[in-house]
């Protein structure tokens, strides 16, 4: 399966609009972003646990990364209620699921092989600080490496964001809308911009909070 597998184009996708699609796992639905595979892929999607729902226990060869939306996610290790930013790194493993039913935007297999860095926060307790030239923009920075730096992005009502990123930019609309390009994206929905993209958008009448993911398109890799 190939759903926005052309990285050198701008993707976007909004969750509102789109349909939940069964998983193989009774009661996990998906929302596919983009996908490059089957059941093993390279995947971005938003995914929906109903209550008492789980993934049977796996490997992550490529990694996942995972922002709790709603409920509260739980494996082996604890409890993530939503706000929780979990980064698990290729060759970990648990059994996924949510007692009383939790939404995850989640990325697979897009670690560099070698990365064995787990992280865990909770972003409800994180500062986020004014960005520089930027007004009425706040940031906080989630995880930064050589390929990448992911962080949390909130604008104030109708203000600008102007960014020139190196490697492509990935955004996710948590809370409020703003537009890019004449498009209007609101709460859940994704853009994808290629490498050598500039990003401006302009955030609605109530603001916006993003994630947000810079630097990463130029390493695409896909499971083999």
């Amino acid at each position: 399966m190939k759903l926005n597998a052309d990285f050198d184009r701008r993707a976007a996708m909004h969750a509102a609009a789109q349909d939940w699609i069964p998983s193989p796992m009774p009661g996990v639905d998906r929302k596919m972003l983009d996908r490059i595979g089957e059941e093993v892929a390279r995947a971005t999607s938003i995914v929906r646990y109903a209550p008492e729902s789980a993934f049977s226990e796996h490997t992550h060869g490529g990694g996942e990364e995972f922002l709790v939306l709603e409920g509260v996610f739980q494996d082996e290790h604890g409890d993530y209620p939503a706000g929780s930013y979990v980064r698990n790194p290729p060759t970990s493993h648990h059994r996924p699921g949510a007692a009383e039913g939790c939404t995850i935007f989640v990325k697979l297999w897009q670690f560099a092989p070698e990365d064995r860095t787990f992280i865990t926060l909770d972003t409800n307790k994180l500062v986020l600080e004014p960005v520089d030239g930027q007004t009425g923009a706040k940031a906080t920075t989630l995880f930064k490496d050589d390929r990448e730096t992911v962080r949390l992005i909130e604008l104030a009502p109708n203000a600008h964001l102007h960014l020139a990123p190196e490697g492509g930019i990935e955004i996710l609309c948590l809370d409020g809308s703003f537009t890019e390009d004449g498009e209007e994206f609101g709460r859940w929905s994704w853009l994808r911009l290629p490498v050598g993209a500039a990003l401006s958008l302009t955030a609605g009448d109530k603001g916006c909070r993003l994630w947000t993911k810079e630097g990463h398109l130029r390493f695409v890799n896909a499971p083999v």
